[in-house]
């Protein structure tokens, strides 16, 4: 199964906080199962680990689909975790979660396959697809998408908008003005770990 469908909330409480994956704070500040307040010393694996898996929950991506971003991160010059998250970060459902058009990323998701999301002009249903700077997102011109859309926006996801995207709420559209920048990177996670885990992998 390529997606997780299981209980977030335990995710969440497992690894910490992932704004893409749920708006909810866990009750508990431990983690789940029958050891979750056991104190334990943690091998560098499993820490290597619990940063992998924060990508892949986060972003919602498989892990066949992680290790093909990691190849890909590896062609491009400079820092391999930084391309990674850049083109984790560039994906369309992420960039629509990041206008504010969805509450999490699932939810952006479900709007990219239904259809209600347009890339300049055209209709998208690719969630993966990568956004390039210069290209316009926006929403399917009839009711039901853009009532689907403004209600999302009463609650956005996250409430500050990239330096990288721009968006107008009257016509509902959202500009990518270039490659998002490491600091507006929301997930907290130390990507040079995961490049390290997929090193003996890939």
């Amino acid at each position: 199964m390529a997606r997780y469908r299981g209980p977030r909330l335990r995710i969440v409480r497992r690894l910490g906080e992932l704004a893409g994956l749920t708006r909810k704070s866990p009750k508990r500040s431990y983690p789940p199962g029958q050891h979750g307040q056991a104190r334990r010393k943690r091998s560098e694996y499993a820490v290597r680990l619990d940063e992998k898996q924060k990508l892949r929950f986060n972003y919602g991506v498989s892990e066949r689909q992680l290790v093909r971003y990691v190849r890909k991160a590896r062609r491009v010059s400079g820092s391999t975790g930084l391309a990674l998250l850049q083109l984790l970060e560039m994906r369309l459902d992420n960039t629509v979660f990041r206008l504010g058009m969805a509450p999490t990323i699932p939810g952006a998701r479900q709007l990219v396959n239904h259809g209600h999301i347009t890339v300049n002009g055209k209709t998208v249903s690719i969630a993966s697809y990568q956004c390039r700077p210069g290209e316009i997102i926006g929403v399917r011109n009839n009711d039901r998408s853009r009532k689907l859309v403004e209600a999302n926006l009463q609650n956005p996801g996250l409430a500050n908008l990239p330096s990288h995207l721009e968006f107008d709420k009257n016509n509902l559209t959202g500009k990518v003005n270039g490659i998002v920048e490491r600091e507006w990177i929301a997930l907290q996670v130390n990507e040079l770990l995961v490049v390290e885990f997929y090193s003996r992998k890939v």
